[in-house]
């Protein structure tokens, strides 16, 4: 349980300015790439009729497992909450939209998928930083553990 607990809630050893510019990537970032989920919610109907099923799941669970990942985990990114767990679906996603959905487009088209990509992988090795729910709950368990 406790390598869970590392992983998840690794204390940060960055110094503040850093966690501040990651609070401001996750909120940017976050917000940006919640943007899209949102988009795609708001016109659900016609956007099932023509979504994508690159995993043979059927297009409107893999409508919905999008929105998941654009909207639910873009909140916990932003927010710091269970941070990597977050970024997991989403960097997916980016994965099987760069990889699969725009194999032959243009980089011009696929450029979107690439920088997203880039961005959730860094801050998944890099951590949420100090300003984060993830912090809260180390704090907390670090606390009832000694």
């Amino acid at each position: 349980m406790e390598k869970i607990t590392n992983l998840l809630f690794k204390e940060p050893r960055l110094p503040m300015a850093y966690s501040v510019i990651l609070l401001a990537a996750r909120i940017v970032f976050g917000a940006m790439f919640m943007s899209h989920g949102i988009s795609k919610w708001i016109s659900f109907n016609e956007a099932t009729e023509n979504f994508p099923d690159p995993l043979g799941m059927g297009s409107t669970l893999s409508f919905w497992l999008v929105i998941f990942a654009e909207v639910a985990c873009s909140f916990g990114f932003i927010l710091g909450a269970l941070f990597r767990l977050c970024l997991i679906p989403m960097i997916f996603t980016m994965c099987i939209a760069l990889l699969v959905i725009h194999a032959s487009d243009p980089l011009a088209v696929k450029e979107l998928a690439l920088m997203y990509l880039t961005i959730f992988v860094l801050m998944f090795f890099s951590g949420p930083g100090r300003f984060s729910i993830d912090e809260i709950l180390r704090q907390v368990i670090r606390t009832k553990g000694h």
